[in-house]
């Protein structure tokens, strides 16, 4: 009995699904060009990413990886992004169009008319928002909620 336990613990650490990347020790944000070869590499692989915990500015971008999943109690946290160059924050840098272009088009469109974009406010939406209302993928349940089970 205690071997069928521990053969289905192993099974499951080795399981593609445990194996997937996580928005952990990213959810500060930063910049963007280092967090884009995160979403490209994801994008190219395929491999399933998992959002959780605090998400904020430029972590967000991660909802541009195809096989992305947001954990419902996570928190994503949006704002206008912030062009150096130019020294403005808003809809139109071109970090804020960056980080627009790897959000589905319903967030898209709520962020823009809502205007959360024009300014380095920040406008947070739990994950279990952005899975019911904008069309986002649940996170399968992770070892740790098995193991507690």
């Amino acid at each position: 009995m205690k071997l069928s336990g521990l053969f289905l613990v192993f099974a499951i650490i080795a399981s593609p699904a445990f194996a997937e990347g996580t928005s952990l020790g990213r959810g500060e944000g930063g910049r963007i060009v280092d967090f884009l070869p995160i979403v490209q590499q994801y994008n190219a692989k395929g491999e399933l990413f998992r959002i959780q915990g605090v998400c904020k500015s430029a972590c967000t971008l991660f909802l541009g990886i195809r096989n992305v999943c947001i954990e419902r109690d996570a928190t994503l946290m949006f704002h206008g992004g912030h062009d150096i160059q130019e020294d403005i924050t808003g809809p139109d840098t071109r970090a804020s169009r960056a980080m627009l272009d790897r959000y589905n088009k319903a967030l898209r469109q709520y962020l823009l008319e809502g205007h959360y974009m024009d300014s380095g406010e920040y406008h947070t939406l739990l994950g279990s928002d952005l899975i019911e209302r904008f069309g986002y993928k649940e996170c399968p349940a992770s070892l740790s909620d098995i193991s507690a089970g």
